[in-house]
């Protein structure tokens, strides 16, 4: 039979005027110099000048800026040491001219200029205030600007009782977090810990005699990357430096301003990781046993040259920790965490090869070590690879999880898949054909043939899909669950 998948009305399209004001070092051979000279010119200013220079900047930038004086004031502090090798001391400086300065070393960036893709949709914390057969959720998405630098951002809305989407026009303004809190390593303790765990390789002093007494996961990833450029890699020291990440349980804290809306927050990278960018973060709502909800997502940091796969746990969404995903098998993109323990463990979808799908379970959220697979490529529209399109959802007839595909001229659709509710190792039900296929309006974009999800949900008794249409915009749809399961159940070829 043939599916009944509705596509919404609803789209989401990028947005140039949508701007945070972020650190800018300019650049040259020697950044340091050209910084220095900056700060020279400034200094140089008379008292007028300075006034005048500094009126014109708040007028044209303060109504697009929540609190830009905080942000110039935080971006001198970036520079500081520099104004101190130029000045020698920072009393005599004015906060006027200290903003001033700093404004130089700041720009505007349009955090989803280029794109607005690859959504994830969950019921939100709040859900007071609403008519009977009513959600309100919140939809992250991957906001990308100049660069394809990618943050997450998020919109709230109401489904209502026909499964209608409607949401709140975003905020003017948009926000960066105002507390970022890094997790210090004392080098000590991790030596001795690293003792405890009998690891002593040779490798172990290279990498950490490039570090200070205390140091952030950022340097130790560095540190490790211009050790490897040095060293013949054997099997036994690829192990001890996959040891030395995984102890790293690094972490840091973000926390937005309680006056922003949730659509003027936006999670910015931060990290050594991730500056190049935070990719396809797939939140889902987590029971844990005592009945107490975590929001979860599970996300790509990106430096440039390598991915590192990451954790954001949050409870209301304006104070978020993020922390690495440690493990032999969370080495690749694609992963999805089920939203309650199965059998007492945490369980999560994985792609670790890059074609097939696999389960992982762990007595540690952020530390997983074992694998099983339990999909690969079988029909012709998913021979090239599948992988998940966010958590998989809990319903009667097993666990419903909503995949990808990419097939011939690389074109991705979504697809489905049924797991056994005790042991979602055991694939039980499975799409012949595709659940939703890039029309003629979603084929075409920044990367043409491409629809894709990052997490869906269950209302009234219909899945609702968020996705991604060519990398470059977003939309949803909806399909009867009871329809939806009949079918997956109905295919037993795979068995």
């Amino acid at each position: 039979m043939s599916l009944t998948v509705t596509r919404k009305s609803n789209r989401f399209y990028p947005d140039s005027k949508r701007v945070i004001a972020r650190l800018f070092m300019p650049r040259m051979n020697n950044s340091f110099d050209r910084a220095q000279s900056i700060i020279q010119k400034v200094i140089n200013l008379s008292d007028d000048d300075v006034n005048l220079t500094l009126n014109q900047i708040l007028r044209d930038f303060a109504k697009r800026h929540r609190n830009i004086t905080k942000t110039l004031e935080n971006h001198f502090n970036n520079v500081k040491d520099i104004v101190k090798k130029v000045n020698g001391d920072l009393e005599p400086l004015s906060l006027k001219r200290k903003l001033l300065i700093g404004s130089y070393f700041t720009m505007e960036y349009a955090i989803e200029s280029a794109a607005f893709f690859n959504p994830s949709i969950v019921e939100a914390p709040d859900q007071t205030d609403l008519e009977e057969g009513q959600k309100r959720i919140i939809v992250s998405f991957r906001a990308t600007g100049e660069g394809h630098l990618s943050s997450i951002v998020f919109r709230r809305g109401i489904i209502d009782k026909n499964n209608n989407l409607n949401f709140a026009q975003p905020g003017k303004l948009v926000d960066i977090p105002e507390v970022i809190k890094r997790h210090v390593y004392n080098k000590k303790n991790f030596l001795k810990k690293l003792d405890e765990m009998h690891i002593h390789k040779d490798v172990v002093g290279m990498v950490m005699d490039r570090l200070g007494d205390t140091f952030i996961y950022g340097e130790l990833q560095a540190s490790i990357s211009e050790t490897i450029k040095n060293i013949k890699i054997t099997p036994s020291k690829k192990k001890v430096i996959q040891s030395m990440s995984w102890l790293a349980d690094s972490h840091y804290k973000v926390t937005f301003s309680l006056d922003t809306a949730i659509s003027e927050r936006v999670i910015f990278p931060v990290s050594y990781t991730e500056k190049n960018g935070i990719e396809d973060a797939r939140f889902v709502r987590f029971i844990d046993d005592d009945g107490c909800i975590t929001y979860y997502a599970t996300y790509t940091a990106y430096n440039g040259f390598a991915i590192l796969p990451k954790l954001i746990d949050t409870k209301d969404f304006y104070n978020f920790r993020i922390l690495p995903l440690n493990g032999e098998y969370v080495q690749n993109k694609d992963l999805a965490l089920f939203p309650r323990k199965i059998n007492g463990k945490y369980a999560m979808i994985s792609r670790i090869d890059g074609v097939n799908n696999y389960i992982m379970f762990s007595d540690k959220i952020n530390l997983w070590q074992n694998v099983k697979k339990v999909q690969e490529p079988k029909y012709t529209w998913e021979f090239i690879q599948i992988g998940n399109c966010g958590s998989p959802i809990e319903t009667e007839k097993g666990w419903l999880l909503i995949t990808h595909a990419v097939g011939p001229m690389r074109r991705y659709s979504l697809g489905a898949i049924l797991l056994d509710l005790e042991d979602p190792s055991k694939l039980i039900g499975q799409l012949r054909k595709p659940l939703l296929i890039p029309n003629d309006e979603e084929r075409e974009g920044y990367v043409p043939n491409v629809v894709y999800s990052c997490g869906s949900i269950i209302h009234n008794n219909e899945l609702i899909i968020p996705y991604a249409m060519a990398d470059f915009a977003s939309s949803f749809a909806s399909v009867p669950l009871d329809e939806l399961l009949d079918e997956l159940l109905n295919n037993k070829s795979f068995v």
